[in-house]
């Protein structure tokens, strides 16, 4: 049944990345020197969490980490979302162990953090909830990272932590929109970190008592200064500098 789960799961990600890249164009950056062993990747965080179409993102990262996240995956997705008819049937098919957390630190938490072994890849969307037009959540509060990303880099021993930015997906779908809008680019910045260092860098700075609040500042403040400019400002600018030239 596990290898079965795999393949299907494998080969619904790259139809994903296929549809993609077929109808959306794809602007990768690397954000330091650092590239990825895509092998000792064993914490994907995707930071600027716009819309449930994040998905398509897999347009933009190579087919034999797919295959990671098919077999040995491990993906905490939002009970509201999880129970969605259609949608929640598609992210229980994102990866090999797919858990349905609530937003506390509950027993569905202890569920996710059972799952990290020496194989498990865990790919995260540390803010738990969706930015709206806004640019604040649902209940219009400021997008923050949860702490519960503090654990996983607590207990995970060594390998790589790779952190997407995303440039915001709200001019392919804004939250409430049932279809995407094809032929938009997608913009993803990388970084990739060495876990072990990270960790204790923020642990010799922070203390064990100041290690999460350690790590959900740093990753605030990375995600404010690396995310890609969202792509809406670009076509407002362009179409901005348009209307002066045309003046």
């Amino acid at each position: 049944m596990g290898v079965v789960r795999t393949l299907v799961v494998f080969t619904l990600l790259c139809g994903v990345k296929l549809l993609s890249r077929v109808f959306y164009r794809h602007e990768v950056t690397w954000i330091g020197n650092g590239r990825p062993s895509w092998g000792s990747v064993r914490l994907l965080a995707g930071l600027n969490h716009t819309s449930l179409y994040e998905p398509l993102h897999a347009g933009s990262v190579p087919v034999r980490l797919l295959w990671r996240v098919a077999r040995h995956g491990v993906l905490p997705v939002a009970d509201k979302t999880a129970k969605r008819p259609l949608v929640g049937l598609l992210f229980r098919m994102m990866a090999h162990d797919v858990v349905d957390i609530t937003r506390r630190q509950d027993e569905t938490w202890e569920k996710v953090l059972r799952l990290v072994c020496e194989h498990s890849l865990i790919v995260i969307l540390p803010e738990g909830r969706m930015k709206r037009e806004n640019g604040l959540d649902a209940e219009g509060r400021p997008m923050t990272v949860r702490g519960g990303i503090a654990d996983l880099i607590r207990i995970i021993p060594s390998g790589q932590l790779l952190i997407a930015y995303s440039g915001g997906l709200h001019h392919v779908q804004v939250p409430g929109q049932v279809l995407p809008k094809p032929f938009k680019t997608l913009r993803l910045a990388f970084e990739v970190l060495d876990l072990g260092a990270y960790r204790n860098q923020l642990l010799t700075v922070a203390g064990e008592q100041g290690f999460k609040a350690a790590v959900v500042a740093d990753l605030e403040e990375r995600r404010d200064s690396n995310c890609p400019v969202d792509y809406r400002l670009d076509e407002a600018a362009s179409s901005a500098t348009g209307d002066l030239v045309s003046s």
